[in-house]
């Protein structure tokens, strides 16, 4: 019988298995991967929620409300985090290109229930807003945000209007700061921080647009639409093609788009690719919209990391 009822839903992939089966073998990359999924269901289970299903390397769950969401992605993040320092999972993959990264999107709304499974728009937005999502992110609908405690509401950054399949408007989401899921690890193990010097700001440049950020008004996305803050009027440029957030002291791209962000670093000739993913920026580069940067027709914006200190004239 059909139930129509208010539920938060979450839905959980785990990117990276395919470079982990090349580079660790059939039998070892498979424990590392029914592992995690593992411990990603049991933080569903932590935090009251329910497993509807299970989707090749990610799960789709629901809770009574976007506080269990919240603890069970934490929980998520934490967990892997722990698993990759233990060494459960080879050192180069805990860091490299291969390592596992885990999406987290979450919605709020009334859901229809049906024989255990679930259905409605906030299924629909929350499996959708998972394709935003870069490397271990957990993306938060403005519906399931705003009704957390504020001690919790408070730990989330605002990012644009995201525009999802299905919706005729842009859906507001914020994003979960990361720190709150990868601390648990350096603590673990009594880490000690020390003190470096952080950027002030990052520097982009596209044809004549020629503009200077600072981390207070990170994220900024690059795109297409004009209300991008980085505005790129070229027709292979995604409306949204891009986002670059500051997190943990860095600077970091995600790519947002259907045909992919390419980033190059100078000094070197290799490109990475990025599709849905996300990668840090540091020195100085170029990115590649929608193909290579080596291409000659291809949209490119040159960025550079700007520590403002070194740039003041010394006695």
């Amino acid at each position: 019988m059909a139930q129509i009822i208010q539920r938060t839903v979450l839905f959980a992939d785990l990117r990276g298995s395919t470079s982990l089966f090349e580079t660790l073998g059939n039998a070892e990359a498979t424990a590392v991967v029914t592992q995690t999924v593992a411990l990603v269901r049991h933080a569903v289970q932590k935090a009251e929620g329910r497993t509807v299903k299970t989707l090749g390397d990610g799960l789709m769950a629901v809770f009574s409300d976007p506080t269990q969401a919240f603890e069970a992605a934490v929980q998520m993040h934490t967990e892997l985090d722990l698993l990759m320092v233990q060494g459960r999972v080879r050192a180069e993959q805990a860091s490299g290109p291969g390592a596992l990264k885990l999406q987290v999107a979450v919605s709020h709304g009334e859901v229809v229930e049906i024989g255990g499974d679930c259905f409605g728009d906030a299924v629909n937005v929350a499996a959708r807003l998972l394709g935003h999502a870069g490397d271990n992110d957990t993306l938060f609908t403005a519906e399931a945000r705003d009704v957390l405690p504020p001690a919790l509401s408070g730990r989330f950054r605002s990012l644009e209007g995201i525009s999802v399949r299905g919706r005729v408007e842009p859906v507001r989401v914020y994003a979960m700061q990361r720190n709150l899921a990868g601390d648990a690890a350096a603590t673990q193990f009594g880490s000690e921080s020390f003190p470096s010097p952080e950027p002030d700001g990052i520097r982009l440049i596209w044809l004549d647009l020629d503009r200077m950020f600072d981390t207070k008004l990170m994220p900024i996305v690059l795109g297409r639409s004009v209300q991008a803050a980085f505005c790129i009027t070229d027709g292979r440029v995604s409306r949204q093609h891009a986002r670059i957030d500051w997190q943990s002291g860095q600077f970091s791209l995600t790519d947002l788009s259907f045909n992919g962000s390419y980033v190059r670093f100078s000094g070197s000739s290799e490109v990475m690719a990025l599709r849905r993913t996300s990668c840090t920026l540091h020195g100085s580069g170029v990115i590649g919209l929608g193909s290579s940067p080596v291409q000659l027709d291809t949209p490119v914006v040159r960025f550079e990391i700007l520590h403002f200190a070194d740039t003041q004239a010394q006695d």
